[in-house]
């Protein structure tokens, strides 16, 4: 059952068992949560909004504060935080559903296979053998999983929604930087994150962004904006539609996962819309440009943890610089410190001319070249990940710095603070592939127009 059937005959209360008893078996076979709210939900179904005829199951990444629901980011110097609010767009989805739980990732968004996670790692519904990607691992995980109507809220910062999403064979929007307020996350790297949704169908996903997206006078970086309703640009004509194809987001991807993608370029030209291949020559320098940014920007974030105000604490002894490195190295994982390092190494003086105000005026750069393009183009497309899904024991011949090109595709439309949608648009040896549909600056509708197509 999908949402559109759902809507046509509402039961929710039949559709909150089923759920729970859905999720409990999933979460026993594929770990996708850190923590089930079941109590939490009935409390909220059966008091607070029992005049409602539909409420739809909504989980949620653990990087979003939900009030009462314990919300720890993927960390352990978090394991104890119970917020007293919800995130403004958890405040807004709830008006039409209910946090069945909170879904695992990458701690604090730092990964690329949700091998990070303090509270384990959950397991690809197509083969508990891969990887779900990362970091809104949890997400995809359970979406995939769950065959009932269901609204992920996820974030990215550097492709965490589409990776994911990607892997596990289901639809992840990043919106535009600012669309969706970020009060209330658990930051990551603040001019790059950007709450979306993860759902089985464009239906679904419209459906969430819908419900979402606003403008919010907490959060300094939201757009004023008039809300629409996303759901009204699905399977509209697209025979006007011009695509830009990248040669650059061909380069080094396997065999396999290309043949998909340009099957599912040339489905579209079936229905009419046109496409030329294009070049975004400065694609190479995306990669290197995101990362000195995002580490530069999570070093600032999580300085706050130190034992003293926020997170976890121990006995306070010795200098403060002993009492803050020793709670940090305890409660805080190998990659969170790796980030750690090599943000305050860009930051140092002497280095932030040579290193972070560079990477930012190369990121000006790229916005720039992508803009050129979207004057000729309603939208580019290219493969959302080089890869399927990866077997574990391939991850583990990886290094740091093979791990992080593995996000080459998913750095530059985040980077660049664009919209982007990823589609399930076939299958490689038996694994989902992704098709990444790119959009100018709020131009969500495009995307999802062309998205439902695939």
């Amino acid at each position: 059952m999908d949402l559109k059937e759902y809507l046509k005959n509402p039961d929710k209360e039949k559709l909150f068992e089923n759920t729970f008893s859905e999720i409990k078996k999933i979460q026993e076979k594929y770990k996708p949560f850190i923590t089930i709210s079941e109590e939490h939900a009935r409390k909220y179904l059966e008091e607070e909004k029992g005049d409602k005829d539909f409420l739809l199951p909504i989980s949620v990444k653990d990087n979003i504060c939900t009030k009462g629901i314990k919300t720890t980011a993927g960390s352990k110097i978090l394991e104890n935080y119970i917020p007293p609010f919800d995130a403004t767009a958890i405040k807004k989805i709830k008006e039409v559903g209910y946090i069945i739980g909170k879904t695992k990732m990458d701690e604090f968004g730092f990964g690329t296979f949700c091998l990070n996670c303090a509270y384990g790692i959950p397991k690809n519904p197509y083969d508990v053998g891969r990887s779900c990607g990362g970091s809104s691992g949890g997400a995809a995980c359970l979406t995939s999983a769950l065959k009932l109507p269901h609204i992920a809220i996820a974030e990215s910062t550097g492709g965490s929604i589409s990776c994911p999403a990607s892997f596990c064979g289901v639809v992840g929007l990043t919106p535009t930087y600012g669309l969706v307020s970020r009060y209330g996350l658990v930051d990551y790297a603040s001019s790059l994150d950007k709450i979306g949704v993860i759902a089985k169908t464009c239906f679904e996903v419209a459906h969430g962004l819908t419900k979402i997206a606003g403008y919010d006078s907490k959060d300094s970086t939201s757009i004023n904006r008039k809300s629409e309703d996303y759901t009204k640009y699905l399977k509209k004509d697209i025979s006007k539609f011009r695509i830009g194809v990248p040669k650059e987001y061909f380069d080094n991807i396997d065999e396999e996962v290309k043949k998909e993608v340009w099957r599912a370029i040339k489905k579209l030209e079936g229905e009419g819309a046109k496409y030329e291949e294009i070049s975004l020559p400065s694609t190479k320098f995306a990669l290197p440009s995101y990362y000195i940014i995002a580490m530069s920007e999570a070093s600032t974030n999580l300085a706050r943890y130190c034992g003293i105000r926020y997170g976890m604490t121990k006995e306070i002894k010795g200098s403060y610089n002993e009492f803050f490195s020793e709670v940090r190295g305890e409660y805080f994982g190998e990659e969170v410190k790796r980030r750690i390092l090599m943000g305050t190494f860009y930051r140092k003086a002497g280095y932030r001319d040579k290193y972070y105000l560079k990477a930012l005026k190369v990121r000006g750069h790229i916005i720039k070249e992508f803009k050129n393009e979207f004057k000729k183009f309603d939208c580019i497309l290219a493969p959302t990940m080089p890869i399927i899904a990866p077997k574990f024991t391939d991850i583990a011949l990886l290094s740091p710095a093979q791990q992080y090109a593995m996000d080459i595709l998913t750095v530059a439309p985040n980077l660049c603070g664009f919209p982007h949608l990823s589609v399930p648009c076939g299958k490689s040896n038996g694994m989902p592939v992704g098709l990444h549909l790119i959009g100018d600056h709020l131009q969500e509708g495009k995307i999802l127009q062309l998205g439902s197509w695939v």
